[in-house]
């Protein structure tokens, strides 16, 4: 059976996006490698309660409803929303959706977030689109156009609510994730395409956005995947050489899943004949962590995405870091009553087996924007899993952004997210305590990519892109309440 090549583009068509009032997605979002799911019963009363609160705040604060949902208010009215409805997974107060100072003290201070999953669409990609002139080069100049001016959206582009492939260009990228969020460093990475060279990110222009951003910041802000297409065996293993040695990428992306033009089907990682060669290379080239999409499962063949032949691979090549993307989750389900969920519960099992694998860490692109805005309970399940069998410092913040608009209301949900007592004593799940976040926020991703925490901590205040950010708020920040997905 042919792969539907369908799933693998972005089709202006299903990327409609959403533009919502509220500062949390209250429908499902896609991020086009799965099928959302029309809004819940659930998600329509926390959009009404959100909108009620803020009608009933908002004039005691002086403010428009508006200006009210782009405040740390608004953000709290959400959370008690959700708790309202689903119960108490938040840490959140009724003080706060009043009093902006009570915020940081329910929250405490931020954290250091390091984001593994970062997506924009490449210029290149449909050469139909307006913005398909630009040639992507980024320069001290366009970043200056990304600050706001009082009355002038961030990206002029967007004013019009179009719902072009310009929504996901990179400047929207930069102005979602870096000024409209707390991410200090991140990932880039890209879906598939016909061949490696044609994804919608080519390697060469993700590690050219990277070192561009990077230099005009002075600052290591961007990092980049290579990709790999084992089944095109010494063609991929002389661009693997190409890309580590003239793009010097930073880790490699694949999809089992996926299949270049010519191949009937995908492959897994414990192939020996296709996948072993290709670890071998990343190995002898020295850029020993591999992405790999697993969950979500693209193409037709759902089995391809299923995580289990990580176990193998990770066994026989002990030193090479396996990086689990969306956690190997199937779908947004609710869990069973033992607290199913599926396939990420499964493979969590099959680590506890093996408990001398200490190379394979779980990430929470998709699958934790999915699970806490759908079922916070499954989002539960997962993450105390997760814990149980990987360990805290084998999960990795990833949002899979910008399809999910600015990463900050993820960034919030995490902050906030709790294990209700009852249901972590009945399952025996570790508490979320702050030493945990600070690990799943960045302290696990910085130290895989060699990252001196307390000396990006020092260096981060004074680069170019922090005092962007600083004009951007100083101005008046305004987040742009956009999800770039895939809705129904």
């Amino acid at each position: 059976m042919k792969p539907n090549r369908r799933a693998f583009r972005v089709l202006p068509g299903m990327r409609r996006g959403l533009r919502s009032e509220v500062p949390i997605p209250t429908r499902l979002v896609s991020n086009e490698e799965f099928l959302p799911l029309p809004q819940t019963p659930e998600q329509r009363e926390i959009e009404n309660r959100i909108l009620a609160a803020a009608d009933r705040l908002s004039p005691r604060l002086g403010l428009s409803r508006r200006e009210f949902l782009r405040t740390s208010g608004g953000m709290a009215a959400s959370f008690l929303a959700m708790n309202a409805v689903f119960g108490n997974f938040f840490r959140v107060s009724e003080v706060e959706a009043a009093e902006a100072a009570a915020a940081k003290e329910m929250t405490g201070d931020p954290f250091f977030v390091f984001d593994v999953q970062l997506h924009y669409v490449g210029d290149d990609y449909d050469p139909t689109n307006a913005e398909a002139q630009r040639k992507g080069a980024v320069s001290k100049n366009n970043l200056l156009n990304l600050r706001h001016t009082r009355g002038r959206r961030i990206n002029p582009q967007l004013a019009s609510d179009s719902g072009t492939l310009a929504d996901l260009s990179w400047q929207n990228f930069i102005k979602e994730v870096f000024l409209d969020s707390e991410t200090a460093i991140g990932l880039i990475s890209t879906p598939p395409g016909p061949y490696p060279q044609e994804a919608v990110v080519p390697p060469a222009e993700m590690t050219h956005i990277r070192d561009e951003i990077n230099r005009v910041t002075q600052s290591r802000r961007m990092l980049a995947h290579g990709l790999v297409t084992p089944q095109l065996g010494k063609a991929d293993l002389d661009f693997m050489e190409m890309q580590a040695e003239t793009l010097k990428i930073d880790a490699w992306k694949c999809y089992t899943g996926a299949c270049p033009k010519g191949f009937e089907h995908g492959w897994f990682l414990d192939d020996e004949k296709i996948a072993y060669p290709m670890l071998e290379k990343a190995r002898q080239l020295g850029i020993k962590r591999l992405c790999v999409h697993k969950g979500l499962p693209l193409g037709t063949v759902e089995d391809y995405n299923h995580p289990r032949d990580l176990i193998k691979a990770a066994k026989d090549f002990p030193d090479i870091d396996f990086f689990a993307y969306h956690a190997g989750l199937l779908r947004a389900d609710a869990p069973s009553a033992s607290g199913e969920v599926p396939w990420t519960t499964e493979f969590c099992r099959m680590k506890k087996a093996h408990p001398e694998i200490t190379n394979i860490y779980m990430e929470l692109g998709s699958t934790f924007a999915q699970l806490v805005s759908l079922n916070p309970a499954a989002c539960a399940h997962l993450i105390g899993q997760i814990i149980d069998a990987f360990g805290a410092d084998h999960l990795l913040w990833g949002t899979d952004s910008i399809w999910y608009g600015s990463p900050q209301w993820q960034i919030e949900a995490m902050r906030r997210f709790e294990i209700p007592a009852a249901l972590a004593e009945q399952h025996g799940y570790a508490p979320l305590t702050r030493s945990v976040k600070e690990q799943i926020f960045g302290l696990n991703a910085a130290r895989l990519f060699q990252v001196d925490v307390d000396a990006k901590r020092n260096e981060l205040p004074g680069d170019y892109l922090s005092r962007i950010k600083m004009a951007y708020q100083e101005e008046g920040a305004d987040p742009s309440h956009r999800f770039y997905g895939w809705v129904v």
